[in-house]
């Protein structure tokens, strides 16, 4: 992971060489209309009142939990105590995002859509509350945890979400294996090279021209910007759009020619 100041100059850079984010100077139509209709979209929709109020209960809570960690974090898998505040603090999207990948879905409207890291459930809620009528697998590897997830969604009235514990490296091939298509995935889990290579494998098995991959913190270290590059860089990706914090790809043929953009967000 790099160091505060180390993100900071890296995240001037992309500031200072990104596109203008009002879509100035942007030739592509598909991108500018992503810019136009979807991040630049100011409206504050329904439910996200709803979901940010968990997210402040969440902030608040200093109930100590213990918790097993399979991610970057961790060498190999092991337990912790922490407060649900610092978990909280460590592993929420911002909201910024979070309505982002919201909008996003409410634009698009993929109906089987898929999240690797559920955490404590937030942005579980934005990609469910976006289209009732998808269908949201979530996966998380802490069984404490996930029951936190389960009751925010309870609270929240989501019928739309199906939760699944354990190791993504055992829990992931095994749903791949009876879903053979996803429109729409958010990949925050193990923030290192090697896994996000997998999961992007793996998942190229069941995308789709109209399919969208979002990958977390692309710039969080050296490893994720390799992993970013790579992934950026593959044959069947046809658009690439660099939002500093996030990743998106794309996979649609009706672009003549490979795009890979910086959008500033």
């Amino acid at each position: 992971m790099y160091g505060p100041l180390t993100l900071a100059f890296k995240y001037l850079r992309y500031y200072l060489t990104a596109a203008n984010g009002k879509g100035h100077g942007v030739h592509s139509p598909f991108v500018f209309e992503f810019i136009t209709r979807v991040l630049n979209d100011k409206r504050r929709f329904y439910a996200f009142d709803g979901i940010e109020k968990i997210r402040t209960q969440l902030l608040s809570n200093h109930s100590t939990i213990e918790i097993q960690d399979f991610g970057a974090g961790s060498r190999v898998a092991k337990t912790n105590t922490r407060k649900v505040s610092d978990v909280a603090k460590g592993s929420l999207k911002p909201a910024k995002y979070s309505q982002l990948l919201f909008r996003m879905i409410d634009y698009y409207g993929p109906a089987q859509i898929m999240e690797l890291g559920t955490s404590l459930g937030i942005t579980t809620a934005y990609l469910a509350s976006a289209n009732t009528n998808a269908k949201v697998t979530t996966f998380e590897g802490s069984a404490t945890i996930a029951q936190i997830a389960r009751q925010n969604h309870g609270s929240l009235g989501l019928a739309n979400i199906s939760l699944l514990e354990g190791n993504f490296d055992d829990q992931l091939p095994k749903w791949l294996a009876h879903n053979k298509k996803v429109d729409f995935a958010f990949i925050d889990g193990n923030h290192a090279y090697k896994p996000t290579i997998a999961y992007f494998e793996a998942l190229l098995d069941v995308v789709e021209d109209h399919s969208i991959l979002v990958f977390d913190d692309i710039h969080w270290s050296r490893e994720m910007e390799a992993a970013w590059a790579q992934i950026s860089a593959h044959p069947r990706v046809t658009l690439s759009i660099d939002l500093f914090f996030i990743g998106i790809v794309f996979f649609r043929k009706e672009f003549a020619q490979k795009q890979q953009v910086s959008i500033r967000f």
